[in-house]
C-alpha cells in the first residue's frame, strides 16, 4: 500500500554499481549543490549515471521515497499511529482518503481484524484530532489513535 507505487521491485537486477549507490544514499545522502555528483565521486560513477540508476530504481520501486528523517517532536509536531478495522469493498476508497494528507509517514495493510494501519504527523493535537475525524467522516470507517507513550528512534540501514 504505497503512496506511490503498487508494483513488486525487481531486485534482482541490481548491480555493483545500483547497490554501491543505495548503500550510500540510504543515510550518506549529500547536502551539497549537487548531491549526485558527490554520490558518483564516492562510488566512482559519473553523475549523469548516477542519476540514471537512481531513477531507475525509482521506477522499478527499489526506491519509493529519497527524503530527510526529522525527528518531527523536536520541530513542534506531534504524531500518531493509527489502525482501522477497513471493509473490503471500503479499502481503495479508505486508502485513497488517507493518501491524500501529506502528514502520512506510512500507510499499509495487515492480516488483522485491524488490515489497515498508518502514521501520521501534524503541527498539533488538534490538528491531528481533525484530520484523523475528517478520515473517518470522509471514509465512513472510525480510525483509532495510538500515540506513542515512549519514543525510540532506530537507525536503521539495509546494506545492500
Amino acid at each position: 500500500m504505497s503512496k506511490t507505487r503498487n508494483r513488486k521491485p525487481k531486485t534482482g537486477s541490481l548491480d555493483d554499481l545500483d547497490r554501491a549507490i543505495l548503500n550510500e544514499i540510504q543515510s550518506q545522502f549529500p547536502i551539497v549543490p549537487r548531491p549526485y555528483e558527490e554520490v558518483g565521486r564516492r562510488v566512482g560513477a559519473p553523475e549523469a549515471e548516477v542519476i540514471r540508476r537512481v531513477r531507475a530504481m525509482v521506477e522499478a520501486d527499489v526506491i519509493r521515497r529519497i527524503g530527510a528523517n526529522f525527528t518531527s517532536r523536536k520541530l513542534g509536531y506531534t504524531s500518531t499511529l493509527c489502525a482501522a478495522q477497513v471493509p473490503a469493498e471500503k479499502l481503495e476508497q479508505f486508502v485513497a482518503v488517507v493518501n491524500r494528507y501529506p502528514g502520512v509517514t506510512h500507510n499499509y495493510l495487515r492480516r488483522h481484524r485491524y488490515n489497515v494501519w498508518f502514521t501520521i504527523i501534524a503541527e498539533s493535537e488538534a490538528r491531528l484530532e481533525q484530520i484523523l475525524q475528517e478520515i473517518s467522516r470522509a471514509s465512513g470507517v472510525e480510525v483509532l489513535s495510538l500515540p506513542a507513550q515512549e519514543v525510540f528512534k532506530i537507525k536503521v540501514d539495509f546494506p545492500v
